[in-house]
């Protein structure tokens, strides 16, 4: 034999041995490529994985601290090794699924390890000794074959202790989309049914083979000492639930028919069934095709796709064969965007729909995503279709708080686009500052589903410029992703972090941190502590100190951290020196335009009970009166798109650069730390002392002192009063309202612009507000949570040394005690109104 046949023969048999029919091993450093992929994907070294043709799992490994994600299980014991993290189909890559814990498995484990096998199967072994386990002993193994587009988990309980063990047997699993059953089997879909990628779970007979029928669902678990249960189910994945689903019914019996539908003109549409009161949903591949295993019996078909004719049809599905069925729907219906800048360059936007008339507004998709949010459009670039119904529609077109909006009326007719076209234009000169948000999630922070290109084109659509990667309890970099929509020309982020946990720990926020390890737990972020101040000195020395570390206090409870440690009513002075740990802490988190409130509580209602709620920005007012020189940020902390989404308060803060692509980080958190920020809903407000801005310390010994107040609102944002806070008060003398002062106010972009003068006694700081009592940003947001804020601006304190000894703090607590303890609604409510604040 020649020296090349037998180089051929050894390549072919080492690429077939490479890619065993069915197999099982462990992830190490040199085979991390072999992990599957897709959004929820979440395998790391030390994991195991079993594979066939098909499909791909991975089962996490028994390694401290191991977890999903942080929202797996929250709290002390939430760990997870020993679940299936992963299961996707080979040929796509699109893992959705971030737990499956059988029987709610969480908690120490004994081991992980693969089983020999003899049979054309591959086996892993999850084993929780009774010792660790209070006397009861669970096996949990995971089986998969040559040929199944599921695993089989087999659960048996032993009880080796003297007492009865009683509990339940269900599992645990997510993600959290649309779900349902279907003869009684359990289906849960992808969180956008546009990733169509879905799961279902069915009960087996206790050995778990094929095609011997479905089992019933075990009940709950009642063991006599030494009595022991062994009950087994299967997971299939698909994509869509109605391939999840048919999975489970091929591998069940044998007799299951197939039905094949092929939609000859579209990729996008719901292929709805109905059966005995029950619906589940199929998803069409890119060409158009679907086919799944159903039990036998009748089922109603209705073929859904936005902006075309639905279509019915009745089918009966047996044993004389598959059912094969061919549409062709009606031509689409919708809008064809071309959204450009002045520079006539598409750019990223977001469209808003409402219904006219007897139109119905249309309900676009999940909160979050950014392709079909609500009733909302966030699009990465300005040339889009969007599929709509025939009807009139109102649109609005906006690119965040610096650019005109443009609205347009328009009716779209059966099978026809309409197109629409436009240029926003850069109305409110921000020049040498840019905005920022230092606190947004996507899904690998776990407590949210919202992808990341959603959240990076969330962030663009609303003209946010820097923000830094700060997923929860994992290093994360958004940069790929920007990368990947064409998107560094418009947003800036930087490598970063949410530490996240209960109790006075805190939340806290920090960038930049070093570059994430995907292939160890959590990116290689360090653990929550439960003193904040463990917390931020951890962060701060992550990977090695850096003076050019930012670290900032999430949605702080200020009574808590400075005043009252264990919130007993007493004054112990909190967590002593954590002032001196962090940069900042957020006196505005998506919600609330309270800075110019008289009162430290709010009482809030939530049905029939009532409770205290902290006013942060009057306690950070009484806290600079204290001395305590904390800066003061705004961020949206988004969890999704619609609702809880980008823009609503956000932070500027000045730069060299006014293009994000040339933004250093390292300027950006040197001016943060200078305490250069300016807080805003939408007015962009400019406050100057001579040459100095927000953060500087300014010597007045003449006790005069002149304020340049300049504020610009672009064409949907408007402001009514312009206060200076002094030492925090409102004094009078320094309320400017457009009722009282409206000549000083003008109804083009620039909406305030006078020279302020200052007369001073004493030391203060001064913090200028502007305001619009009398409006919100509904125009900009339409029916989205962010459209109730006012639109509001503040910068950071100047401080202002009257007597040249030096700024010294004067102590007023503005009429309130410093908040210790836990507040009675019913104390707080006759002291308000004591005060005339009903």
């Amino acid at each position: 034999m020649s020296p090349k046949k037998i180089i051929l023969i050894f390549y072919l048999f080492s690429s077939l041995s490479s890619q065993a029919a069915v197999e099982a091993f462990e992830i190490g450093p040199d085979n991390v490529d072999q992990l599957p992929k897709g959004k929820e994907a979440d395998g790391i070294i030390g994991d195991f994985v079993l594979r066939n043709s098909h499909i791909t799992a991975v089962i996490s490994g028994n390694q401290p601290l191991r977890r999903a994600n942080m929202s797996t299980f929250y709290g002390d014991g939430g760990i997870t090794p020993g679940c299936l993290f992963d299961l996707t189909l080979n040929d796509r890559q699109n893992d959705q699924l971030t737990v499956f814990a059988p029987s709610n498995q969480r908690g120490d484990i004994s081991h992980v390890r693969i089983v020999p096998s003899k049979t054309k199967t591959a086996e892993i072994e999850v084993i929780v000794d009774a010792a660790r386990n209070n006397g009861l002993y669970k096996k949990h193994t995971y089986r998969i074959d040559e040929n199944s587009k599921g695993i089989v988990i087999t659960t048996t309980y032993k009880n080796l202790s003297k007492v009865t063990k009683r509990g339940t047997v269900d599992d645990y699993w997510k993600p959290s989309g649309k779900r349902g059953t279907y003869r009684g089997v359990k289906w849960i879909d992808a969180v956008d049914p546009a990733d169509k990628g879905s799961y279902a779970v069915g009960w087996l007979p206790e050995n778990g083979e094929r095609l011997n029928g479905l089992g019933s669902h075990p009940g709950s678990l009642s063991l006599k000492p030494g009595e022991h249960k062994t009950f087994t189910r299967y997971i299939s994945v698909g994509n869509s639930p109605a391939e999840a689903l048919g999975e489970v019914f091929s591998y069940t019996d044998k007799s299951s028919p197939k039905i094949s539908v092929e939609i000859e003109n579209s990729s996008t549409a719901l292929i709805n069934l109905t059966s005995k009161g029950s619906s589940f949903p199929a998803y069409p591949s890119k060409n158009g095709k679907s086919t799944f295993s159903v039990p036998q019996g009748d089922y109603d078909i209705e073929i859904i796709d936005r902006g075309r004719k639905s279509v019915k049809q009745k089918i009966t599905a047996n044993q004389k064969g598959p059912v094969k069925l061919r549409f062709t729907l009606s031509d689409p219906s919708g809008v064809a965007f071309d959204i450009r800048d002045e520079k006539n360059l598409s750019m990223p936007c977001k469209i808003q729909f409402s219904g006219m008339g007897e139109t119905v507004t249309p309900n676009l998709g999940p909160q979050n995503r950014a392709h079909g949010c609500v009733d909302q459009w966030h699009s990465e670039t300005g040339k889009f279709n969007v599929a709509l119904d025939p009807g009139t529609y109102r649109l609005v077109i906006t690119r965040g708080i610096e650019f005109n909006h443009l609205v347009r009326e328009i009716t779209v007719k059966a099978g026809e686009f309409v197109n629409v076209s436009g240029t926003l234009k850069r109305l409110v000169n921000t020049a040498g500052w840019i905005s920022t948000d230092f606190h947004n999630h996507s899904t690998p922070s776990g407590d949210n589903q919202c992808g990341t290109d959603d959240r990076i084109i969330n962030l663009a659509a609303e003209h946010i410029e820097f923000a830094p990667t700060t997923e929860h309890n994992r290093l994360y970099d958004w940069a790929p992703h920007i990368k990947k929509l064409g998107l560094i020309n418009y947003l800036s982020t930087i490598v970063g972090l949410e530490l996240t946990g209960g109790g006075a720990g805190s939340h806290h926020n920090a960038f930049p941190l070093p570059t994430p390890n995907p292939y160890v737990q959590d990116g290689g972020a360090p653990v929550f502590k439960k003193d904040p101040r463990l917390n931020a000195i951890n962060l701060q020395n992550l990977g090695g100190w850096s003076p050019d570390r930012w670290i900032h206090v999430n949605h702080p409870n200020i009574t808590e951290k400075f005043w009252d440690r264990n919130l007993d009513g007493k004054a112990d002075g909190g967590f002593v020196g954590y002032e001196k740990y962090i940069d900042a802490l957020e006196s505005q988190n998506f919600r609330g335009n309270n800075i110019l409130s008289k009162s430290p509580w709010i009482i809030t209602r939530r049905g029939t009970s009532e409770s205290v709620r902290e006013v942060r920005e009057f306690v950070w007012l009484q806290m600079l009166n204290q001395g305590m020189r904390t800066r003061a940020i705004a961020v949206a902390d988004a969890h999704s798109v619609y609702g809880n989404g980008v823009g609503g308060w956000r932070t500027y803060v000045p730069s060299s650069t006014d293009e994000p692509s040339k933004i250093d980080p390292k300027e950006i958190i040197r001016n943060a730390k200078a305490a250069q920020l300016m807080l805003t809903t939408g007015p962009f407000l400019e406050v100057n002392a001579g040459k100095s801005i927000s953060g500087a310390d300014v010597k007045s010994t003449s006790g005069t002192l002149n304020l340049e107040v300049k504020v610009q609102c672009t064409d949907w944002i408007d402001i009514d009063r312009v206060q200076v806070l002094v030492n925090g008060k409102q004094e009078p003398q320094y309320n400017f309202t457009r009722a009282s002062h409206p000549d000083y106010f003008g109804k083009g972009v620039v909406k305030f612009a006078r020279t302020i003068e200052i007369k001073l006694k004493e030391d203060a700081h001064l913090i200028v507000v502007a305001m619009g009592e009398n409006s919100t940003l509904k125009t900009g947001y339409g029916t989205s949570t962010n459209a109730s804020l006012k639109p509001c601006a503040y910068i950071n304190p100047i401080w202002v040394d009257v007597d040249g000894g030096g700024f010294k703090a004067n102590g007023d607590t503005l009429g309130w005690d410093l908040p210790v303890g836990r507040q009675d609604p019913k104390k707080i409510r006759a002291l308000l109104k004591a005060k005339g604040l009903n």
